[in-house]
């Protein structure tokens, strides 16, 4: 059975172009053009395998989609089309729960290669869903989704988490950007901006150290990739 897309979009010539080149990709669309209709077709989430949310909408913002999707403790994966690459925009949607983004003007092709990557790592995430990991200070449940450091609860987006995640499988091991940007985005990094990493780690940094600007866990090992530190109090 294909994989069924909610697309919130409100141009109808880029609505035409995506529904045609995503169902030539094998997928099956729904399209809402307002946030309100895309609140009533996520009445039954279920039927959906991944959300493409445009930031800018007639009647508010594909971040308030994202919020109500995530307060409903979904994990569906959602990708923010953006007509800016401000990085404040880009934080914006991590922060509410998004997985990736994408800026306008884009390829088709780099957007179906995010998708796939999603699908894929979501169908990965149902089957890793056991027991707990314990590294040092910090904790691991898959059951849950949940992390702990030091005893306290991380609050994490779900791209943080699996961010997380690959990194304390390998803990004390460097983990390279090409690996991190091929088993979380695209399978071949290709269509994923350099900046995009860099954003994530400092995010999660931001989270995970008490002096972000002096790390104890998530150091970064220059010209290869990153590093989980196992560090215990």
């Amino acid at each position: 059975m294909a994989n069924k897309i909610l697309l919130l979009e409100d141009d109808m010539s880029l609505i035409d172009g995506l529904q045609y080149s995503l169902k030539k990709n094998g997928y099956a669309v729904e399209v809402a053009r307002t946030v309100s209709e895309a609140k009533g077709l996520l009445q039954n989430i279920d039927q959906y395998d991944l959300l493409i949310l445009d930031v800018t909408l007639p009647d508010g913002t594909g971040f308030e989609i994202c919020g109500l999707v995530r307060n409903r403790n979904e994990h569906i994966p959602i990708i923010f089309l953006t007509a800016s690459d401000e990085e404040v925009n880009i934080i914006r949607g991590l922060d509410y729960g998004g997985d990736d983004y994408i800026t306008k003007p884009f390829r088709l092709g780099e957007l179906c290669s995010r998708i796939r990557a999603l699908l894929r790592r979501a169908g990965i995430s149902e089957k890793e869903k056991r027991s707990v990991i314990e590294c040092g200070d910090l904790s691991i449940d898959f059951l849950r989704n949940r992390v702990w450091l030091n005893g306290r609860p991380l609050e994490l987006t779900k791209a943080e988490y699996r961010l997380l995640c690959l990194l304390v499988r390998n803990a004390n091991q460097i983990v390279t950007r090409e690996r991190i940007l091929n088993e979380l985005w695209d399978e071949n990094g290709s269509f994923v901006d350099d900046n995009t990493l860099s954003v994530y780690i400092r995010r999660l940094r931001e989270k995970v150290e008490t002096d972000p600007s002096h790390p104890a866990h998530l150091m970064t090992v220059r010209g290869f990739g990153y590093q989980w530190k196992e560090v215990s109090v």
